[in-house]
């Protein structure tokens, strides 16, 4: 949807008795191909092209949005958001971004879009070649499938204050899962890419090799007796300890006085020598993006700097609420005001890598998989279900499964020791991560 089109959204709303109007508007296709045991599966194809519209009346707010963008029902949005604004209670916070603190100028080239749409026939061929990889490794008897998929994205934003940006993304991908089996059970076992551009994704045969072996190694996975050990979360994963401290350093819950850090800024959180940067700036990235959802200028940030927790990530909303400034960091859908997210967030690496951090614990648990975590936001009490692979002597033993991994992230964030494996997978990253001693429930 072209600009004048949404300006026009935002005049109709103000002559409709706002006080000012953001406009935003989000145009997706995407493809995906899935394979099973050789035979096609399953296609979906996505063409969607939506409107979203949020009004303010004084205080007061609302937001609306919609699919059809005929002139009748762009109408219709706007009499209804601005009939829900006056009804809506009164935000002190609320507005639309402060205008000194808005992207102007020419806005980075982050190299986000790939204009090549690969055809249906080229994606099932990518995902034929990722499942054979798979079926072809020793042991693997059976397949969750293969897929491997394309998007293309348009998200524009106009607003009263005078601000208008455009942000393109490209998306490809290859996922593979198998399965493994032997006299002892089964097991399974996956692998995924995806990338901003096609030649950066590897090639599907890789990715269903690794998810093959994977599965493969996961056989006779045996449970253990709980107890206390060092844990290493392998690089894949160890980004979702980062999670919560994302979750902890947010406006609104330093606001609402519900985070376990909200007493921490400008402390020792984690050990010297730990940074942890958010860049919304990085070419290709998948999380980066030229602006925030509220048109406010971004850019690299550390939010740990040599393990002291730097800042708190804002919006306008709970920048005004904590007297602060926003950090750029407004995130929102078509629907609803806007929330807070990072872009692109990285633990840097150390300089040991996986296999060093085993000898140096030498006997422990290995984190392969995670699910259901559990969080005392409050706290900072953190559980997790995992399995993995029990090592000794700094070598692998056996795999192991059922556990959970226990802790209070305040204490393990101050004692996490990061890996070197660093590997740029998604929009959030960092290398295996060792923890010296966390509780682990077993049988």
């Amino acid at each position: 949807m072209d600009e004048n089109l949404l300006s026009d959204l935002i005049s109709q709303a103000l002559k409709a008795g706002a006080d000012a109007a953001e406009a935003v508007s989000a145009e997706r296709s995407a493809l995906s191909i899935t394979v099973r045991l050789g035979e096609l599966e399953e296609v979906e194809r996505e063409e969607a092209r939506d409107l979203g519209l949020r009004v303010f009346v004084g205080r007061r707010q609302a937001t609306v949005s919609g699919s059809d963008i005929s002139a009748e029902a762009r109408a219709k949005l706007v009499e209804r958001a601005v009939a829900m604004a006056k009804l809506a209670p009164e935000d002190p916070y609320a507005g639309l971004a402060d205008p000194e603190l808005l992207a102007r100028g020419p806005l980075p080239e982050l190299d986000l879009f790939d204009p090549a749409e690969p055809s249906p026939e080229t994606l099932e061929a990518r995902a034929r070649a990722a499942e054979d990889a798979a079926r072809a490794v020793d042991k693997v008897t059976n397949s969750d499938g293969a897929s491997a998929s394309w998007s293309s994205s348009q998200w524009r934003l106009v607003t009263s204050g005078g601000f208008s940006g455009l942000h393109r993304a490209s998306g490809f991908s290859i996922g593979a899962s198998a399965i493994a089996a032997d006299d002892g059970g089964m097991e399974n076992g996956h692998d995924w890419r995806s990338a901003r551009w096609q030649e950066d994704l590897p090639e599907p045969e890789r990715i269903g090799a690794e998810a093959g072996r994977r599965a493969a190694m996961r056989l006779g996975a045996r449970k253990i007796a709980s107890t206390t050990a060092p844990v290493i979360f392998e690089n894949r994963l160890a980004a979702s300890l980062l999670g919560p401290l994302i979750g902890a350093i947010s406006g609104p819950s330093i606001a609402r006085g519900t985070s376990f850090l909200k007493d921490k800024l400008g402390q020792q959180v984690f050990a010297k020598g730990i940074f942890v940067t958010d860049d919304p700036h990085r070419v290709r990235g998948l999380g980066s993006s030229p602006f925030d959802d509220e048109g406010v200028a971004n850019g690299p940030r550390a939010l740990i700097d040599d393990g002291v927790l730097t800042t708190w990530l804002l919006n306008s909303s709970s920048a005004r609420q904590l007297n602060l400034t926003s950090t750029g960091h407004a995130s929102r859908g078509l629907a609803g005001p806007p929330g807070v997210s990072v872009n692109n967030l990285t633990l840097k690496p150390g300089d040991k890598d996986q296999t060093e951090l085993m000898r140096e614990a030498g006997s422990g648990l290995l984190v392969t998989s995670m699910f259901g975590p559990s969080l005392n936001g409050n706290t900072g009490d953190w559980s997790v279900g995992c399995s993995g692979f029990w090592f000794e002597n700094g070598e692998l033993a056996y795999p192991v499964t059922e556990i959970t991994v226990a802790g209070n992230l305040i204490d393990i964030y101050g004692r996490l020791i990061p890996g070197s494996d660093l590997e740029i997978r998604g929009a959030s990253n960092a290398p295996s991560i060792l923890v010296d001693a966390l509780a682990i429930a077993g049988r």
